[in-house]
């Protein structure tokens, strides 16, 4: 008996220690997540300036469709699509025979109606004295005076008729308008070419200077004439050209339309360019690039914000750094920032990064940037 109860003891006191340890391990609390370190700003109101971008067409100051004023052959061009020509050179030349023919045809008829002219004049001296003389009578008299009348005003339809035909003849050498750079030549020598014909010569653009025109809504116009009361926007504008540079010349935004457009509800401006390196051309493409100050707004760094199904949220930090997400409105942005509209107010803590690794209602170790 003595030797089963010295049996039994070692096997207790093993029984007896593993329940305690069992006990121990059983009532140890887990290890806490280790909160997630972020960068954070405080808002306080600042100054920002915002820009929008609006799809613009080039024009010179000058565009000119040069357009025959006679029909014929075209018998010389003169120029190479590209140049650049000065007020008054030739361009083309319509083959002009007819024309002059026209010409010799007038001056004849016109020195006949002269010659017409004189005879009728030599009557009216010739019977003025035979008159007083009781040889001829009055009538036959104020009959050689409207002779005479007669005579004058058909000198006077015959000057104009020749002076109608040089004018058809200078018209078959056809002149530069305006200075500028010559665009397509469509026609070739031996073409018939006529005054009605829809597509022009060739066009002449003038473009020391060019017109960028480009449309904003009815909102953004009265936005528009809104700041320029209030000075909060510019005059100036930008150009950002179908490369993606920025045009190094500044321009001036000057109104385009006196009307908005009811078909498409827009209002047409214009933005004025120097081009002394004559890198702008019409009839090309750029987009105009208009700023606006602003004073006293909320700025949000874009890598702050989470775009979710085009709605904007943040993070912010609360009490004990727990953070909450909060959904916020846009104004407008600058090239990094986002211009609040509401939802946030000065003095709360925005998270700046690892948006992507938080969730509503964690706890965070707060740095501030």
């Amino acid at each position: 008996m003595a030797l089963r109860t010295m049996t039994l003891k070692p096997i207790l006191t093993f029984i007896t220690a593993a329940t305690l340890l069992s006990s121990c391990g059983g009532n140890q609390e887990q290890p806490q997540e280790q909160a997630v370190t972020v960068d954070f700003i405080e808002l306080s109101p600042a100054q920002a300036e915002t820009e929008k971008k609006y799809p613009g067409t080039l024009e010179g100051t000058v565009n000119v469709d040069v357009k025959a004023q006679v029909t014929g052959y075209l018998e010389q061009i003169y120029v190479k699509e590209g140049d650049y020509v000065t007020k008054g050179q030739a361009l083309f030349k319509i083959k002009a025979d007819v024309y002059n023919e026209q010409v010799n045809n007038s001056r004849a008829a016109y020195q006949a109606a002269l010659s017409a002219e004189q005879n009728a004049k030599l009557e009216i001296e010739k019977i003025k004295p035979l008159v007083e003389g009781k040889v001829y009578t009055e009538l036959q008299l104020k009959t050689a005076e409207a002779n005479y009348a007669a005579a004058k005003a058909q000198v006077a339809q015959a000057q104009a008729a020749l002076g109608s035909s040089q004018i058809n003849a200078r018209f078959t050498l056809i002149n530069a308008p305006v200075s500028g750079y010559i665009g397509r030549i469509p026609n070739r020598i031996g073409n018939l070419i006529t005054a009605a014909d829809a597509t022009p010569l060739t066009t002449l653009s003038e473009i020391n200077t060019v017109n960028v025109y480009f449309s904003l809504s009815e909102a953004d116009f009265i936005t528009f004439m809104k700041d320029h009361k209030t000075k909060s926007s510019q005059d100036d504008a930008t150009l950002i050209l179908a490369d993606g540079t920025v045009y190094n010349h500044p321009g001036k935004v000057e109104m385009a339309s006196g009307n908005i457009d009811r078909t498409t509800g827009s209002m047409t401006l214009k933005a004025i360019f120097s081009n002394p390196d004559k890198i702008l051309r019409s009839g090309g493409s750029a987009k105009v690039v208009l700023k606006k100050a602003h004073d006293n707004v909320l700025l949000v760094p874009m890598a702050a914000v989470k775009d979710i199904q085009d709605r904007y949220f943040v993070y912010v930090i609360g009490d004990k750094n727990k953070i909450a997400m909060k959904q916020i409105e846009i104004a407008g942005n600058t090239a990094n920032e986002y211009l609040l509209k509401s939802g946030l107010t000065a003095g709360e803590k925005i998270v700046m990064n690892r948006i992507d690794m938080l969730n509503d209602g964690m706890q965070v170790q707060p740095t501030k940037k």
